[in-house]
């Protein structure tokens, strides 16, 4: 009966194996696609891959193939003559910051929205949404998974339910054109999505509707994103993978993050080339790490590295995240609770089983008691991680901590994470963007948030108005809010990655409106 009914979550979830997805811009364009990229015809990227052709791809190509050997060739001439590059989002955007920062939160919710798409535009790798919604801005031209909730969450404070709806609508239609929820709203994110928040973003509405209705609207797309993280489960043997799902050495199920590409990535491409030059594992093998890592919405940082503490060494897939698992948790016991208002007790005890399942495996795996912290599994080398991160924070959001735990927890965050602008994301100084001394929104939203379901609300008070006061520093100095910020030293830009830092910034001003309001309601900002 549970193989039968976890068939049926697999056809439910609309992922077949015939489905035709839109291409993306490499297979559109094979030979100028790389030609752009390692040419470095555009300084980012993922300008190329955003850009629209003007001509449809089979004109584009024939006349590279004639051209492209002539003496003279001009490659920038030729792909501005054939693609419009896109335009970073609120490029004409200018803050007044002596209106105060509570006006420019609330102006950014109109800069950073976008109006429905429903018709795909020729020569556009955008993938079209029936509803209006947020994105994060500067060179986050589209949705993003992840972003989305924190952004959510600052229009619940701007009590704009309307576009909530249409967001989480947006999601839900994805859900079921695709199977799953992609990475961010771009044909060359169709290989992986990212951590799971749909269940939290389905109940932070169903809070703003006052309707527990709400959840049960949904079933069908929670299922749908549970059913893409679970495929192959049932077949895994202990201490093997396959896809997302991880059945653990003594036969627990677990989750991981995963790419199906095995190829670099089209908005990076010429970084993940040079990138697999040198490391040690196939290309195959170190781009599907790389990809996981994309995936995870933590790229990049030492938490995915091997023991050298270098990118080479990136070994995502091999691990099982504390982060993720506590996610997966909630939505097992967001479907228990569609099931439980339908009346279904049989099948709301089934998902409770499978969420407290998991719960015991998290507490089993993940809980380091000599460090006194939640950190991922690797489950190729059989043994918990020895790096602590912000992501050993999510068992007390989802209330999976024991209260000593919580405790430990908390003690940990005050010696080794609470710096003068909030809270570092990792202890490593690697020069990734999310290591120290990088801090970003979503953490500090989900450290507070376990802090406060814990009863440690003197710390998590701390990390927020630390965080207002970076935020707000920021903003008086630049007139922007930013996607991260060095916590370490608040006069000091963040840095690292693979693109400049960028302002905007989606889930920043949720948070931080959120925060605002909860900390300094009468505070003039």
């Amino acid at each position: 009966m549970r193989k039968l009914f976890l068939a049926a979550l697999l056809a439910l979830s609309g992922v077949a194996a015939a489905q035709t997805l839109p291409l993306s811009p490499r297979q559109l364009y094979p030979g100028l696609f790389e030609a752009v990229q390692l040419g470095q015809v555009y300084p980012d990227r993922k300008t190329f891959v955003d850009a629209v052709a003007k001509e449809p791809a089979a004109e584009i190509l024939r006349a590279y193939a004639q051209q492209k050997d002539t003496p003279g060739f001009d490659l920038k001439a030729f792909v501005a003559a054939h693609f419009t590059p896109p335009a970073p989002v609120g490029g004409q955007y200018h803050s007044e910051v002596t209106a105060g920062l509570r006006h420019h939160l609330d102006t950014l919710w109109t800069v950073l929205q976008r109006q429905p798409d429903t018709v795909k535009q020729a020569g556009s790798s955008l993938l079209p949404l029936p509803r209006p919604y947020i994105v994060p801005g500067g060179r986050f031209r589209e949705v993003y998974y992840w972003d989305s909730y924190f952004t959510m969450l600052g229009l619940a404070e701007s009590h704009r339910t309307t576009v909530i709806r249409d967001m989480v609508d947006n999601f839900a239609y994805l859900l079921d054109t695709y199977g799953f929820i992609p990475n961010g709203t771009r044909t060359y994110y169709l290989t992986r999505s990212q951590p799971p928040f749909f269940a939290l973003m389905v109940g932070l509405l169903a809070e703003q509707e006052g309707t527990p209705k709400t959840l049960v609207r949904y079933q069908p797309q929670l299922l749908r994103e549970y059913a893409y993280w679970m495929a192959g489960a049932e077949a895994l043997k202990p201490g093997t993978a396959r896809l997302r799902a991880v059945r653990m050495p003594h036969g627990e199920l677990l989750n991981r993050y995963y790419d199906t590409s095995d190829q670099p990535r089209e908005e990076s491409y010429a970084e993940d080339v040079a990138a697999a030059k040198l490391s040690k594992q196939t290309p195959a093998q170190f781009y599907r790490n790389i990809r996981a890592a994309a995936a995870s919405g933590w790229d990049f940082s030492t938490r995915w590295f091997g023991p050298d503490g270098q990118l080479g060494s990136i070994q995502t897939t091999d691990m099982v995240p504390v982060d993720l698992n506590c996610l997966l948790y909630n939505l097992e016991n967001t479907i228990a609770k569609t099931y439980q208002q339908q009346g279904n007790a049989t099948r709301a005890n089934a998902f409770l089983t499978k969420a407290q399942n998991r719960k015991k495996a998290i507490l089993a795996y993940c809980w380091d008691a000599k460090a006194g912290w939640f950190v991922d599994y690797n489950l190729r080398r059989g043994q918990r991680s020895p790096l602590q991160t912000l992501a050993g924070v999510y068992p007390l959001k989802f209330g999976i901590a024991t209260p000593p735990q919580a405790a430990a927890v908390g003690t940990g965050l005050q010696k080794n994470f609470l710096k003068p602008g909030g809270l570092a994301t990792t202890r490593s100084r690697s020069g990734q963007q999310w290591d120290a001394p990088n801090a970003w929104a979503p953490l500090q939203s989900m450290a507070i948030d376990g802090l406060e379901r814990y009863h440690q609300s003197t710390l998590a008070r701390t990390i927020g108005t630390r965080w207002i006061d970076l935020n707000s520093g920021v903003f008086q100095q630049t007139g922007k809010l930013m996607e991260k910020y060095n916590v370490v030293d608040p006069h000091l830009k963040a840095g690292g990655g693979e693109y400049p830092l960028q302002d905007g910034f989606g889930w920043t001003n949720g948070v931080l409106l959120r925060l605002i309001n909860k900390y300094k309601p009468e505070k003039a900002l």
